[in-house]
């Protein structure tokens, strides 16, 4: 759908020009930020500060109606720019108040302020849409976006499922603060990132408002909707938790969830103080998502987790949450440091100690299915295949492993100092893995990493030596 301007004679353009405060300047601001696997995600021209996001969603119906504000900074003049926003119906759109022609083309949402909009004006735009979400499948297969579960929805967004429930940037690289009002029918609850401002009951419906005040890359962004047993708590520090079980998953959750206050302890003795103000947890059906997701200051997870992932997504929230890449080539930055954190914890709590994993791995011995302990060599983790191998073993495992040659190298000291240096310098912000090289050597130097890099972090194949 889109709207149309009727042809009117020259003259009487240029008086409408001129009421409109002369004529549009700038030129668009480009669909796609040409990511090495999805060139087509993010938009070129503004930076998103915050997301205003009013929803409402009846699953009897499966209806999602939102009137989202999105409030950006130009950084150039700008006759138009694009919105990632896959499927629903636009109604109508505005900036700063005033209408704006739009138009639709597959994702994009293409926005033409009158008059244009000057380089370093901030702006406010206003979408009304509605429609039914959609679901995503990635190129590896797995489902995002919108999936719908017994009860009600859950709204998952690695990497590209946000734009099935609100219009953005939706690229990793666009950081920004939420507040998202969520009306759903009494009796259910709608649970999302950061913390929980207020919740009213009326006629039948519930309002619940949340926000996020530290920045958040879109495809952390979680909305679940249904059945919960809720848990509010405080860790010692007085760090807020709020946790959110289906019941059928109560039981089961319940003793690795008591953990959590344990494992946030620890992790802030490894990873340097914890990057948000809240944390906590969703646990849904396993048939509802298939995989656990770091979403910010709330993971998720499919049925009651172990405490091996509980570990992981919560070490995400340094890595992948506060620390974003900058694309998504550079995903063993997140995945590699939480498979390491895995690694750490079973060294400090009985278990394996990082060296002995590293060895097994290195060997081929680690798993049961020899073909598994093959795929860790497939392709090196800075470089993925594709698309479709950005979730795949050598960004896991053998991520971890190059962290585990930096240990090594420069031993246990520097290698924490260097661990907890990266999540504070990078703090709410983004990287790859050049700055991430260029961290390390810089901190320790006197120490020579080019074969480390060669070889464990861009080489093709298993290395010659562990």
């Amino acid at each position: 759908m889109s709207r149309h301007v009727r042809i009117v004679p020259a003259a009487l353009l240029a008086l409408v020009l001129g009421a409109c405060g002369g004529a549009v300047h700038g030129t668009p601001g480009g669909s796609g930020l040409r990511d090495p696997y999805f060139p087509g995600m993010g938009n070129g021209g503004y930076d998103v500060g915050h997301y205003g996001l009013t929803l409402a969603y009846d699953p009897a119906d499966r209806r999602l109606t939102g009137t989202a504000v999105v409030t950006a900074r130009a950084t150039k003049d700008l006759s138009a720019f694009d919105l990632d926003l896959k499927g629903l119906e636009v109604a109508a759109v505005a900036v700063d108040g005033r209408a704006a022609r739009w138009s639709r083309s597959g994702q994009e949402l293409t926005v033409r302020p009158s008059g244009g909009l000057d380089r370093g004006e901030t702006f406010s735009t206003t979408v009304r849409y509605s429609g039914t979400p959609g679901t995503i499948t990635d190129p590896d297969g797995s489902k995002e976006g919108w999936l719908r579960t017994a009860d009600g929805a859950l709204a998952l967004g690695e990497p590209t499922g946000s734009m099935t429930w609100f219009p953005g940037d939706h690229h990793p690289s666009d950081k920004a603060t939420y507040d998202i009002r969520i009306t759903v029918p009494q009796g259910l609850e709608a649970v999302s990132n950061g913390e929980l401002r207020s919740r009213t009951t009326k006629g039948g419906r519930t309002t619940y408002a949340w926000h996020t005040v530290q920045p958040m890359a879109s495809y952390l962004a979680v909305l679940a909707i249904g059945r919960y047993e809720i848990t509010r708590s405080t860790l010692k520090n007085g760090l807020p938790v709020y946790v959110a079980v289906d019941p059928a998953e109560a039981r089961t959750s319940r003793e690795v969830l008591a953990k959590l206050p344990e494992i946030m302890a620890w992790a802030e003795r490894v990873f340097g103080p914890y990057p948000f103000s809240s944390v906590g947890a969703v646990v849904d059906r396993p048939h509802d998502a298939g995989y656990a997701l770091e979403t910010q200051t709330r993971p998720v997870f499919p049925g009651a987790p172990d405490t091996e992932i509980l570990v992981h997504e919560l070490a995400h929230q340094w890595y992948g949450d506060s620390v974003t890449p900058k694309s998504w080539r550079d995903m063993w930055l997140n995945e590699g440091f939480a498979t390491y954190a895995e690694w750490l914890w079973q060294e400090g709590h009985g278990g394996s100690t990082a060296q002995q994993t590293f060895d097994a791995l290195y060997r081929g011995d680690y798993y049961d299915d020899p073909a598994d302990d093959a795929a860790i060599w497939a392709f090196p983790p800075a470089r993925p295949s594709g698309a479709a191998q950005i979730s795949e073993s050598p960004v896991y495992e053998r991520g971890a492993m190059v962290l585990h040659k930096i240990r090594q190298t420069v031993g246990d000291d520097a290698f924490y100092g260097i661990v907890r240096g990266w999540a504070a310098t990078h703090r709410h912000g983004n990287a790859d893995t050049t700055d991430f090289t260029d961290y390390v050597e810089k901190t320790a130097p006197g120490n020579d990493f080019r074969a480390l890099w060669r070889d464990w972090l861009y080489g093709q194949g298993k290395p010659e030596r562990p």
